[in-house]
């Protein structure tokens, strides 16, 4: 792909663009009423206005614009990825208004995701890491949608896992549109932490898992090398945090008998947050486990793959054992030992 002039440039013009979609949206969610309301299954204490991610979704919209503007060869998947961007960040723009069945959801993030496994498959021309990709898309758009409970999080999250991948891309393409979704992350935080003055939504908390899923595909398939694992495993250290808090959460909830489908306050930095009384510790501790993620990332990338593989196991065994221990820790602080919140 040909050097994008006045890359910097481009990039600040994206975070001003999602900033000033967060702040219309601001100004939407409190003229339709669009507010999330404190109660028992939430960790904020006031009412506050949601949908902000939209801004977000605009900055790479005009991104993946740019991308296919100035290379041709790349116009097709762009086109596919904002595609499946535009019906991610739809249907959450639609239960941000009113609320939707979860198989309704989950039929549009399939479809997207089916979208993402065409580019994975144009890119590395392999069935398996296609189908990797529909997954790890389906994975992603539910994971950000359910760590998105405190300020901040999903969206500092986002902006570190989305350098990382900038980091680890060998392409330009990738490097730059990992890039992109960097910048718009940024754009959005100044609303959104240390005091969340809006949330990302599900339009935005959606929208972020599936643009991580398709910077990290664009990313393992840069320059049309096939998808490895070691590579994969590479890509995933710096997001590892949430992978662990939500799979953790969610297989305890179903060990336990209880609705894991329904919203709750049960995960580890919900607690750890309540705990503190504060949410910005919790959000810049998550942060540090995903920066030092990607330095272990980028430290083993020159590694034979097997040994990327038994680094990044212990890598994941470790973050368990911490959750694990912490989750025990809060049940004894709380009174109810092994006993999460609803």
């Amino acid at each position: 792909m040909p050097a994008i002039p006045d890359a910097t440039a481009w990039l600040v013009l994206l975070a001003c663009i999602s900033l000033a979609g967060t702040l219309v949206a601001y100004r939407y969610a409190l003229w339709r009423d669009l507010l999330d309301h404190p109660g028992g299954r939430r960790s904020h204490a006031v009412a506050t206005p949601r949908g902000g991610g939209i801004g977000i979704v605009i900055a790479l919209l005009a991104a993946m614009g740019l991308l296919a503007f100035r290379d041709h060869g790349q116009a097709i998947d762009m086109a596919l990825a904002a595609t499946g961007l535009l019906l991610v960040a739809g249907i959450g723009w639609l239960d941000d208004h009113r609320p939707l069945t979860p198989w309704s959801r989950l039929a549009v993030h399939a479809i997207a995701s089916g979208l993402l496994a065409v580019v994975a498959l144009r890119s590395g021309g392999q069935v398996l890491p296609a189908l990797f990709a529909f997954a790890l898309a389906m994975v992603l758009v539910n994971i950000w949608n359910f760590m998105d409970g405190i300020d901040g999080i999903a969206s500092l999250q986002a902006l570190v896992v989305a350098i990382a991948c900038a980091l680890l891309a060998d392409d330009v393409s990738a490097r730059w549109l990992a890039l992109a979704l960097g910048a718009a992350c940024a754009g959005f935080l100044p609303m959104n932490l240390p005091r969340a003055r809006i949330f990302l939504g599900d339009v935005g908390s959606g929208a972020l898992g599936y643009l991580l899923a398709l910077a990290m595909v664009l990313a393992a398939t840069g320059e049309g090398r096939a998808m490895s694992p070691s590579t994969w495993a590479l890509l995933l250290m710096p997001a590892s945090a949430f992978l662990l808090d939500a799979a953790l959460t969610l297989g305890s909830r179903i060990v336990r008998g209880e609705r894991w489908w329904t919203p709750h306050v049960g995960h580890a930095y919900q607690r750890w947050a309540r705990m503190l009384g504060s949410h910005w510790p919790v959000t810049f501790a998550y942060a540090a486990w995903a920066i030092a993620g990607c330095v272990l990332a980028l430290v083993s990338r020159d590694r034979a793959g097997a040994s990327i593989m038994y680094v990044g196991s212990a890598w994941y065994l470790g973050g368990g054992i911490l959750w694990l221990w912490f989750q025990s820790y809060c049940g004894r602080r709380s009174g109810l030992p092994g006993k999460q919140s609803e």
